[in-house]
């Protein structure tokens, strides 16, 4: 298994991913639109206990729309669901969406997404709460779209992102199959649960590439029990609803409906992987899937091929996610305060 160009999910052609970053003093959120190629069959798996979404029930195989126009994943909590609203007047103005008549005009963009909670880490107070994604958010996420390399760590959706005490973050990473299938993941990560492991190393690490990241620093003891110190102090609130992991998992293989499903459903393992624990009842973790069509759908043995690169693609992006998110302080406004997992690691207490 070898990665593609830019080891992201861009590398799937026609995706195209866009980050809307709101990072200002008072912000710290933002909004990640992922733009499929037309045509694009779509699938979702929630698995969180608090999820936030919206059209994910019409990605049912059950149900009779079979093509996605784009997913949004934002920040802002039930807020943060506005910013699709952006993302489906620039897909209608671009000539996208479902018909539903015989005028040209007569569209309906398919946008399914889902959100993090990021609410108040940019600051605290009513102010701190007021300042979520919009639609303006999402529309300029899709004029951010490229299909080149995909900006990782505090940008878009991930950039008041928070993983079990340490600072969560975006992240993308992407295979290519024996067969020349491409898959690829992008990553939201703020997790309740812990990405390390009881000596401090990241969970997902042993499940990377070479391509994925430099070598790893060995974390510090004194490091890691202060930073377990700390995080105790703090659990409760992080209990409180206010995580989700979310990804998207692309392909260029032919699956319908019933296919896309399956697809998101065995991704999930991939944040079994590098985060512990996960899917619990204060976590909305999703995963939404996309198949754009490009390549014949796969025998069986491709068919494991791929399940198995998808998940390794999701974990590889988590892996990502934490390595490319900076520390952030935002305590004189109240907000967060988080290490990346290199600093919590490397810097023991004075």
């Amino acid at each position: 298994m070898r990665t593609g160009a830019h080891n992201a999910i861009t590398d799937v052609p026609g995706v195209r991913v866009g980050h809307a970053t709101r990072d200002e003093p008072g912000w710290l959120t933002g909004t990640t639109v992922v733009l499929p190629p037309p045509g694009t069959t779509g699938g979702v798996d929630v698995r969180g206990g608090g999820p936030g979404t919206r059209e994910t029930d019409l990605l049912d195989p059950a149900n009779g729309v079979d093509r996605v126009d784009a997913v949004v994943l934002s920040g802002g909590s039930a807020f943060g669901l506005a910013a699709a609203d952006g993302v489906a007047d620039a897909v209608w103005d671009a000539g996208g969406g479902w018909p539903v008549g015989a005028a040209e005009h007569a569209r309906v963009p398919i946008v399914p997404s889902a959100i993090v909670f990021d609410l108040g880490r940019g600051a605290s107070g009513p102010d701190g709460w007021r300042h979520h994604p919009t639609a303006a958010d999402g529309a300029a996420a899709v004029a951010a779209a490229a299909d080149g390399p995909v900006p990782s760590g505090s940008v878009g959706v991930g950039t008041g992102a928070r993983a079990g005490g340490l600072r969560g973050g975006v992240g993308s990473a992407s295979a290519v199959l024996s067969s020349g299938v491409v898959v690829g993941a992008l990553v939201a990560v703020n997790a309740v649960g812990l990405p390390l492991g009881p000596d401090g190393r990241l969970l997902g690490a042993s499940w990377t590439l070479p391509e994925d990241h430099d070598a790893l620093p060995d974390p510090d003891p004194d490091a890691l029990a202060a930073f377990l110190q700390a995080r105790a102090e703090e659990v409760e609130a992080m209990r409180q609803g206010r995580a989700t992991t979310l990804a998207v998992v692309a392909t260029d293989a032919t699956l319908d409906t019933g296919g896309c499903r399956r697809l998101a459903t065995v991704s999930h393992d991939g944040m079994a992987r590098a985060l512990s624990p996960v899917h619990t009842a204060f976590d909305g973790d999703t995963v939404f899937s996309l198949a754009t069509g490009g390549r014949p759908t796969p025998e069986a043995l491709d068919l494991l091929e791929l399940h198995d690169a998808a998940a390794r693609c999701v974990t590889r992006a988590i892996v990502r996610a934490l390595l490319a998110a900076t520390s952030v302080d935002r305590s004189a406004d109240g907000g967060l305060v988080a290490p990346s997992w290199v600093d919590a690691m490397t810097c023991p207490p004075a």
